[in-house]
């Protein structure tokens, strides 16, 4: 066979066949991921791809994975829909990547999924960030979570509210799917535990404008505020909601970066602000997950990145898919990861578990609420 013919048969498998002068030849599995690297969202983005990257790093670091190297691949569709199905095309088109791996934005995996592009190419995607039921329930066929599902966090909201004496509670969110399924979320989890949906405030996708929901929010006077929302959004809304509202409680979705937050409205406006975490703390966590993603960034930091809760959930996400590539054998493909995904059950990740099956990828469930101290930093 030749070298020619052998690069295509290894660029059909999602890998790629490099010589090196003087030594043998290795196999390079090249994963994409496209997300917001540009945009009110790019800090999130980025900081996803960071933490895929150090788990690439560390594996690389050690040998890869049976004996092959990790790639990653980015490309930016600055947190737009019809730019993510354009991105993820080209991307495998152009690189066959053996997977995908952190992508951004519920309103942007549901649009993917539905364009066919996923389905057509057999390409597993693990580890989304996005939480939305309509994303879990049926489960795609390809799409594996990392990540507890909206809903869950926003039990964890309400019960959160509801133990502080909280009834009256309001919802911000995105006017799209993603802010949607939150506020269909928070609707029943209010209504279970007996408290009152006094007002809900909504916001355009890409955009900071959030006048309208403050004032409509404000008016209805709430005890409480669940904020489904990105951290731009989120950030223009506590800055215009909270100087003449600074009893209510604001309690966010984990898709809004707590210190990103406070970087952008200052320590003393964003402090005491609650933001659900899906991953445990990085920073100052004892969890053995937090511990070895310490002991990772000490040996690969990450230029112009810090670590913090985002770029641990693209960590996770990443070492999730690597165990999956392990288990599909030296030769991984698609079809043969997907499987592999399948089948893995109870693969703890270092005091997280991750399972899945093929009727249910879910993967995680893992909540907790943390808020933001007067250093911007978020503490349970």
């Amino acid at each position: 066979m030749s070298l020619l013919t052998l690069a295509r048969a290894f660029g059909a498998l999602g890998l790629s066949f490099t010589l090196g002068i003087g030594a043998a030849s290795a196999a390079e599995i090249r994963i994409g991921q496209v997300a917001p690297y540009s945009g009110p969202l790019a800090p999130t983005g980025k900081h996803v791809g960071a933490g895929i990257q150090l788990y690439f790093d560390k594996v690389n670091a050690s040998g890869g994975v049976n004996g092959n190297t990790l790639r990653l691949v980015t490309r930016d569709d600055a947190y737009k829909s019809d730019e993510t199905i354009k991105q993820v095309g080209e991307l495998i088109a152009n690189e066959a990547p053996l997977a995908l791996c952190g992508l951004v934005g519920t309103g942007n995996v549901t649009k993917l999924l539905n364009s066919g592009v996923i389905d057509k190419a057999g390409i597993p995607v693990v580890g989304a960030r996005t939480g939305a039921a309509h994303l879990r329930r049926p489960a795609p066929a390809l799409l594996f979570h990392a990540r507890a599902s909206y809903g869950s966090e926003v039990r964890a909201m309400v019960q959160q509210m509801h133990s502080m004496g909280i009834n009256d509670v309001a919802v911000f969110y995105q006017d799209d799917a993603f802010g949607k399924d939150g506020l269909e979320g928070a609707k029943t989890a209010l209504k279970e535990a007996g408290m009152k949906l006094v007002a809900t405030g909504a916001y355009t996708k890409n955009s900071t404008d959030v006048s309208a929901a403050v004032n409509t929010i404000a008016k209805a006077m709430p005890m409480g505020v669940i904020m489904v929302s990105n951290t731009a959004a989120s950030a223009a809304f506590v800055a215009a909601f909270r100087p003449a509202n600074p009893a209510t409680q604001l309690i966010a979705l984990s898709v809004t970066d707590g210190p990103q937050v406070a970087e952008r409205i200052g320590n003393k406006m964003a402090r005491g602000l609650g933001v659900t975490q899906v991953v445990p703390d990085p920073v100052g966590g004892a969890s053995p997950l937090a511990q070895e993603v310490r002991k990772a960034w000490a040996e690969h930091p990450q230029e112009g990145i810090d670590l913090n809760h985002t770029v641990l959930e693209g960590y996770l996400m990443a070492k999730v898919l690597v165990e999956g590539i392990r288990r599909a054998g030296p030769e991984p493909t698609r079809a043969r990861l997907a499987s592999a995904l399948n089948a893995m059950q109870g693969f703890d990740v270092g005091g997280l578990r991750i399972g899945y099956t093929p009727e249910d990828h879910d993967g995680a469930h893992y909540t907790e609420i943390t808020v933001l101290d007067r250093n911007g930093r978020p503490i349970k």
